[in-house]
């Protein structure tokens, strides 16, 4: 009877435990001057297929263009809740910075997302 007992909790426990799978986002925008820099996000399946979707510059021939910052925001708030609604947890958002002079660089982030 104690093993019976004993199966059977093994099984249910085993049956209740489940694997991770993690996927990462990332966007990089382009904060060069002109509008001449290339900002995108990327994607990435389980099977390694990549995603390149284009984003808009921070700056166009006149400066910063808060146009393209909003575009970009509704973007990003797209994909999160895209993300949510598939089951996707947002784990963690890793920003980076990096600027070659004072006047070009990138703002990088990358999303973390976990499902269970």
């Amino acid at each position: 009877m104690k093993k019976l007992f004993f199966a059977i909790i093994l099984m249910a426990s085993a049956s209740i435990t489940s694997a991770q799978e993690y996927k990462i986002v990332t966007t990089i925008e382009s904060v060069v001057p002109g509008g001449l820099g290339r900002s995108r996000m990327i994607k990435t399946d389980n099977e390694g297929k990549t995603e390149e979707i284009k984003m808009k510059n921070f700056f166009s021939m006149a400066g910063i263009n808060f146009g393209n910052v909003v575009e970009n925001d509704q973007m990003i708030a797209k994909m999160l809740n895209d993300m949510a609604q598939e089951g996707w947890k947002l784990e963690s958002i890793t920003p980076g910075v990096y600027a070659a002079d004072k006047s070009t660089g990138i703002f990088i982030s990358r999303y973390l997302f976990k499902k269970e």
